[in-house]
């Protein structure tokens, strides 16, 4: 892990705008693509295929690409609740027990944060949230699992009141079966990739159209996403994970090396990022990440992150580090530094905040309570993390008085001839005056003039 103590080449690196480019595949990926659709392709090239396959022929489509892709050859692509309320009973208990944990957390915070309904009479103003009534939610499997991504997406959803909440993922784990009962979805289909992304937004014979879709995949996931919106509305992006970790002299090297490998490890493309406050903290923290890459069963993952999108910089401060992580904006944010609540508010742009040493991001990844599913590639300027709110709509409602009526009618028909919208004015003018309609003069009796 490279250290950088040039605070105008480390601003430089770390100074970032969400931008999408198209991503490169790699040799054995753009290898398979060709050899999947017959000629070589670019990712958007190949997902627009898929997409448009999909929407044509449905399910058969999906099940082509299933067994092309995944080699999944089954035919019935929802697998019934029955089975996950079985792979729920059959969970060692002390998974089961962790699971409930999670679930637990997560359904407090997720009621905790439900927004409530207001309304002012006086002004004759207020303001509904209303939840999506049926929402698509992808999770990644086929060679891992992450049932954890079931519980902190579902549950969020099922709170704000998502009447039917369909879960999309390739073949799924027991583990992944068990928490889709615990959390409370409603379907589950053995779907996944880009075809899993065309189903949910175009519906299918088997597969029900959603109106969201949320959710992490790998790229040809993100950019079905992407292709769909429109179609349905989506809640983001998603890239490789970012950590960025703050340290002062009273960090604890070995607790910050382990937050920094905890996130490397998930991807060869991931971003462990140190912002030190002394050039000796970030040479003792990048030492300890050497040591305990060699103890790691994923070290040639990890190590390819921290070599390849790892750095260490060197701030004159806490302010100062904190400055730069407010440009990159990472989807992890870890302060280990002294009086570290201290600083919450100067942070702008970070996913999720983790204040102190008892605070571990991994414990975010699983039971701390927040949805791990988490704005990247700096879109936390903009984006929030997955919650109750992704699965709301918010409604205005005006019940205006006949006192507030006449208070700012006046203005509105001004301003409305203005524009030069008679019908406008006239639609307040006519209220103003007392009169439901306007009225038309009675046709004079046959004979009469």
């Amino acid at each position: 892990m490279r250290i950088i103590t040039d605070i105008e080449e480390a601003r430089a690196l770390l100074t970032r705008r969400p931008a999408y480019v198209e991503p490169v595949l790699g040799p054995a990926a753009a290898k398979r693509t060709e050899a999947i659709f017959g000629e070589p392709l670019t990712a958007t090239e190949a997902v627009r295929r898929i997409l448009a396959d999909v929407r044509e022929r449905g399910d058969d489509a999906v099940r082509d690409y299933a067994k092309r892709i995944d080699g999944d050859d089954r035919r019935e692509l929802e697998i019934p609740q029955a089975a996950w309320a079985q792979a729920l009973r059959e969970l060692p208990g002390g998974v089961e027990d962790a699971m409930r944990v999670a679930a637990d957390r997560i359904r407090a915070y997720a009621e905790a944060s439900m927004p409530r309904a207001w309304e002012d009479a006086e002004a004759g103003y207020g303001l509904r949230p209303v939840p999506i009534e049926r929402v698509g939610l992808y999770v990644p499997g086929g060679s891992a699992s992450y049932p954890s991504t079931v519980l902190m997406s579902v549950i969020p959803a099922k709170v704000a009141g998502v009447p039917e909440v369909v879960v999309c993922t390739p073949d799924p784990s027991a583990a992944t079966l068990a928490a889709a009962a615990l959390a409370g979805a409603d379907r589950l289909f053995a779907v996944g990739g880009a075809q899993a992304i065309g189903a949910l937004a175009y519906g299918t014979d088997s597969v029900p159209r959603v109106d969201k879709i949320c959710g992490p995949g790998n790229v040809f996931v993100s950019i079905a996403k992407r292709e769909v919106y429109g179609q349905v509305d989506i809640d983001g992006l998603y890239g490789p994970t970012e950590t960025l970790v703050i340290a002062d002299e009273s960090a604890d090297p070995v607790i910050a090396a382990a937050d920094l490998l905890a996130q490397a490890e998930h991807d060869e493309l991931a971003s462990p990022i140190l912002i030190a406050t002394d050039e000796g903290v970030a040479e003792r923290i990048v030492a300890e990440v050497g040591r305990q890459l060699a103890t790691l069963d994923r070290r040639a993952i990890a190590s390819a992150a921290v070599e390849g999108n790892g750095m260490a910089v060197v701030a004159g401060s806490v302010g100062e580090a904190i400055e730069l992580a407010n440009a990159f904006a990472p989807e992890h944010l870890c302060l280990l530094v002294r009086d570290a609540p201290s600083y919450v508010d100067a942070v702008r742009n970070a996913g999720g905040i983790f204040v102190g040493d008892h605070s571990a991001e991994v414990l975010g990844d699983y039971v701390a309570g927040p949805s791990h599913v988490m704005p990247t590639g700096g879109t936390a300027r903009f984006a929030s993390s997955l919650g109750v709110h992704t699965f709301l709509r918010y409604q205005p409602v005006v019940r205006l008085s006949q006192a507030t009526l006449t208070q700012i009618g006046p203005a509105a028909a001004a301003l409305a001839r203005v524009e030069g919208l008679t019908a406008h004015a006239r639609a307040v003018e006519l209220r103003l005056e007392g009169k439901s309609a306007l009225r038309t003069p009675a046709a004079p009796e046959e004979g009469v003039r």
